[in-house]
């Protein structure tokens, strides 16, 4: 079984996604990151794109987010703040 994390996906409405995931992609300002478990502490701003989720079931789920945020990687929890997805 690969190792998971606890995302959550914010906006000032509800949230978007909750839910453990094997591994994320973000659009970032600096580029494209992945975060899988067991990740470093990371801090880091969100352009609009596509975020991309897998779970340990192997399903994808794609969100577009069309409004700028912030990321934070903390501990195997991951949020994502953002003004709308």
């Amino acid at each position: 079984m690969e190792k998971q994390f606890h995302l959550d996906i914010l906006n000032a409405q509800e949230a978007v996604y909750s839910g453990d995931a094997v591994s994320l992609i973000v659009p970032a300002q600096s580029g494209y990151l992945g975060v899988l478990a067991n990740h470093a502490p990371l801090a880091a701003k969100i352009i609009p794109g596509k975020i991309t989720i897998r779970d340990s079931s192997g399903n994808i789920r794609r969100i577009i987010i069309k409004s700028k945020g912030i990321m934070e990687v903390f501990f195997n929890k991951v949020t994502l703040l953002m003004d709308n997805a």
